[in-house]
């Protein structure tokens, strides 16, 4: 049985595939059409399709339109009549535009595939495939799920239960309580986009929780076991006042110099979030009293918070998917059409984020041929490349499947050394182009990690770089680059089983300079991840970058 999923109902377009269970695909149409998540979060375009992410899952699979047994769309226009209040809007009509256009969802998908599909089109609620998109990866038997995101259809944040094929929902806090929300509200006051959440994680590190404690808590009041959101302190659409200048003072316009003050208000939003989704898992273990714990949503990125879960063992192991994001639902309700048409669970525990496309070395060297350049093969890339990082440059690294989900695991990633205090400074304004206190992740040798950083019980999902883990006081004069301000890093664990060459590759650089570990960011500058050879070459040839290894082909500035 093949089965489709799509996500397109919000942002960070998507489509996977699974094929008689295991899923075999899985992409971003942000990689394709290159705008960063895919389009714009309208009202008006849930029926925009990601058609490009859609044909490379059928291409790679060997398949055709025809070919395809059901289609799986991450949102459900029932749910939504249900339990959405069109008021919730600033404007009720956008209610009414967002459900004509999901009107248009069937015939889209009919139209794409090119014949009608009647019974095999599934509306899948948006919280049950995150649920889904969590839980069957994990490999885990039974699992208490939490998924907290901005909005699914009215929720905000679901608790429920997956044993076997089955997910039971078991709690939901709708709309206004949202997080998600609470984030991109001020995302947007502090003069950022309201995609620019890992902005705000990086700038709390540098500020003071106590100096708008108070306030955040006004806007995030937090139990024992439950929180909510004051929609007129933050000035939700649907609050009719708004006591948000009043609480945390005037907005920053964009481009204006980051003061204190912004870091400060950073920091408590991030200490109001971590009280509330601890006291979230609090009474999602007393209502699910297991051992696993899978986590989703867009809230399931937050790397310190999900630092905090870990460490507060109510769960022995905590499984976050590469794609928590909106993205993963694509994968998340294919699983749900397959366990109601099967009756079965899918494969398990296939949780590997290297779901997308690959490219041969005939097609590497005919891109860097159609770029005017000279290629150069490499006996052994990953020693090379590893010999030009511990030499101070900056390596661009394009192998094997491309990664699915928002962060550079490395298959597109940009490498460099961590030992360089400057380095952090170098990579934001010479590559990345972006904020100076944006930092940077290490990608570490997993059987060294436990001697440099404090870990814990190692967990799948410390591969996706999905945890801040605190660094050794002993280890951190050693690597200043990846050293986060708080005495944290984004961690990544690196496994041979997982990613050869990039263990080879660490390990190369560890040989050479004892540090078992190199910092390891998103190959890309202001745009989506690079997908193609010829995306990458583009970005090399743009940015401050070294030398460029895809598969064994070299490029290097001077080339």
């Amino acid at each position: 049985m093949n089965i489709l999923g799509i996500n397109s109902v919000y942002h960070d377009s998507a489509a996977a595939l699974l094929v008689d269970g295991r899923l075999v695909v899985a992409v971003e149409e942000e990689r394709f059409n290159r705008i960063k998540h895919g389009k714009l979060p309208d009202v008006d375009n849930p029926h925009q399709f990601p058609e490009r992410a859609i044909r490379f899952c059928l291409n790679y699979a060997g398949l055709t339109a025809g070919d395809i047994d059901h289609v799986a769309y991450s949102f459900d226009p029932k749910l939504r009549r249900a339990r959405f209040r069109p008021e919730w809007w600033m404007d009720p009509r956008f209610e009414e535009v967002f459900l004509l256009r999901l009107g248009q969802v069937r015939d889209v998908a009919e139209e794409l595939l090119g014949r009608p599909l009647r019974q095999r089109f599934h509306f899948v609620p948006h919280h049950l495939a995150h649920a889904a998109s969590a839980y069957f990866p994990s490999g885990f038997d039974r699992a208490a799920i939490l998924v907290i995101d901005g909005l699914g259809e009215a929720a905000a944040s679901t608790l429920a239960k997956g044993a076997g094929a089955n997910i039971k929902p078991i709690e939901t806090f709708d709309y206004p309580h949202s997080v998600g929300f609470v984030w991109e509200i001020i995302c947007g006051y502090l003069g950022f986009s309201t995609y620019d959440a890992s902005k705000l994680m990086g700038l709390a590190a540098y500020g003071n929780p106590e100096v708008f404690r108070r306030e955040l808590q006004s806007i995030i009041p937090v139990g024992k076991e439950d929180y909510a959101v004051d929609p007129e302190a933050i000035g939700f659409q649907s609050a009719k006042l708004s006591r948000i200048g009043t609480l945390l003072g005037p907005p920053r316009d964009p481009g204006m110099e980051i003061l204190p003050r912004h870091a400060d208000i950073a920091a408590a939003l991030q200490e109001a979030t971590n009280a509330a989704v601890v006291a979230l898992v609090r009474r999602l273990k007393r209502e699910v009293p297991l051992d696993h714990l899978c986590f989703a949503g867009g809230v399931a990125l937050n790397c310190v918070t999900n630092e905090l879960i870990r460490q507060s063992g109510d769960f022995s192991d905590v499984f976050i998917p590469s794609a928590p994001h909106d993205a993963g639902t694509a994968v998340g309700a294919a699983f749900v059409v397959h366990c109601a048409k099967q009756k079965s669970r899918p494969e398990r525990g296939n949780s590997t984020p290297f779901l997308g496309p690959a490219f041969n070395r005939r097609e590497i060297l005919a891109a860097v041929k159609s770029a005017g350049l000279t290629p150069r093969r490499s006996k052994s890339p990953a020693r090379e490349a590893a010999d030009m990082v511990a030499d101070g440059k900056i390596v661009a690294w394009f192998q094997g499947r491309m990664e699915f989900g928002p962060r550079a695991l490395g298959n597109r990633s940009l490498l460099a050394d961590p030992r360089r205090p400057d380095m952090r400074h170098i990579l934001n304004q010479m590559v990345k182009h972006r904020e100076d206190f944006r930092p940077f992740a290490p990608s570490v040798l997993a059987e060294r990690a436990d001697e440099w950083f404090e870990v814990g019980a190692h967990s799948t999902s410390h591969e996706f770089m999905l945890f801040a883990c605190g660094v050794k006081a002993e280890r951190r004069d050693r690597i200043p680059a990846v050293l986060h301000q708080d005495g944290s890093a984004r961690l990544q664990l690196v496994r041979r089983e997982s990613n050869p060459r990039f263990h080879e590759l660490i390990s190369c650089f560890f040989a050479r300079t004892g540090v078992p570990l190199v910092i390891n960011t998103s190959f890309n500058d202001s745009e989506p991840i690079v997908c193609t050879p010829t995306d990458a070459i583009v970005t090399f040839r743009k940015s401050g970058i070294d030398a460029l290894f895809m598969d064994d082909v070299c490029l290097t500035a001077q080339t």
